[in-house]
């Protein structure tokens, strides 16, 4: 008996074996992938953390670079108390999408401590809310934990000429050198501002024509991260007090130290004493 292919019943068997042959194909070849694209994914996510740090390196090369460059991780509380200390992998891990949808006082976020030439700096990873999706980066700041030493931004789905511009270098080398804290010690940010609406400081850049959402919402993203950083430098500060230089007057020297000026004025005398004997 001949298949009727017009028919209903034809029709609708063929889509079913259709679907799952398909259905079968995808998982397999999922199955086959996953971990492939899961480490890919991971060698970019450390790619762009060096990045932070003005590090480029290839793919292949970016895990043996993030483990020589990146020497400490920890995880900060809004308020900047640490949490997580030394443990790499769970700060690598961190999902900020999830974090920043936990109540206020249970969100963490990640701060990796890299050493380049003698040198170290906080990269702190940040996620916020651009004009249609979400935005991302990375954000170094210098030893001082007030100082930009480099960033790199990245974008799920904002406007290609607009708020996509946050991605590109003539963008993100603006924050070079900005400051988080003014000269008074107090917490700024660096705000991203509409040109000419205000004057060029170490505390703002000059925003995307045309991309002012966007704009924003980096702004508010620079400042929730860096205000938790900030508050865990002050406790860094208050833990590490600096100790100045002052001239110690006379009446505070030790008794060793006076005992010591002694002794030398005897040497000084008794040798005097023998050269004039000897000169005699």
């Amino acid at each position: 008996m001949a298949l009727n292919k017009e028919s209903n019943g034809y029709v609708i068997t063929f889509s079913v074996v259709l679907v799952l042959v398909v259905s079968v194909l995808l998982v397999t070849v999922f199955s086959i992938t996953k971990d492939r694209v899961s480490q890919n994914q991971k060698l970019e996510k450390m790619q762009n953390i060096l990045a932070a740090t003005n590090i480029q390196v290839d793919r292949d090369a970016a895990e043996a670079a993030y483990n020589e460059t990146i020497v400490d991780a920890f995880a900060l509380t809004e308020t900047g108390e640490v949490q997580l200390k030394g443990d790499k992998e769970a700060i690598f891990n961190i999902d900020l999408a999830k974090e920043l949808s936990k109540p206020e006082g249970e969100k963490l976020f990640p701060v990796f401590v890299a050493s380049k030439n003698d040198s170290t700096f906080y990269i702190l990873g940040m996620r916020g809310k651009g004009l249609w999706d979400a935005i991302w980066g990375y954000v170094s700041l210098q030893s001082d934990m007030k100082t930009v030493y480099n960033a790199s931004f990245d974008h799920k789905s904002e406007t290609a000429g607009l708020g996509a511009e946050i991605k590109e270098t003539w963008f993100t080398d603006k924050f070079k050198n900005k400051k988080i804290v003014n000269e008074n010690g107090e917490f700024v940010s660096v705000s991203v501002i509409k040109k000419g609406t205000a004057p060029a400081s170490e505390y703002n850049v000059d925003g995307i024509s045309g991309g002012t959402l966007t704009s924003d919402g980096l702004s508010a993203m620079l400042k929730m991260f860096f205000s938790a950083f900030y508050e865990y430098s002050k406790k860094v500060a208050n833990n590490n007090p600096v100790i100045e230089n002052v001239d110690m007057p006379v009446d505070s020297l030790t008794t060793d130290s006076l005992s010591a000026d002694i002794i030398q004025d005897g040497i000084d005398t008794l040798s005097a004493s023998t050269n004039n004997n000897s000169n005699n």
